[in-house]
């Protein structure tokens, strides 16, 4: 497997865990306004997860932007 394709597949991987942690945080809000708990008050360090794994692929698609031009590919 070459770096190229590593890179992009990591790059989904933390999109999607991103994605799925903030549908919990989301489906978490939701409960507690009905009075209900799912996460027992880790929604917050939830959604600081998401935050991070999406840095992380902003800088892995700032990465591939910066290889593309560098190599004269777009």
């Amino acid at each position: 497997m070459s770096l190229e394709k590593l890179v992009s597949l990591v790059s989904r991987l933390f999109f999607l865990g991103a994605f799925v942690s903030l549908g919990l945080v989301m489906i978490e809000k939701i409960a507690n306004a009905t009075g209900y708990t799912i996460l027992q008050g880790k929604g917050a360090r939830l959604l600081e997860i998401a935050v991070a794994l999406l840095v992380f692929v902003i800088a892995l698609e700032l990465r591939e932007m910066k290889e593309a031009l560098k190599g004269g590919r777009a």
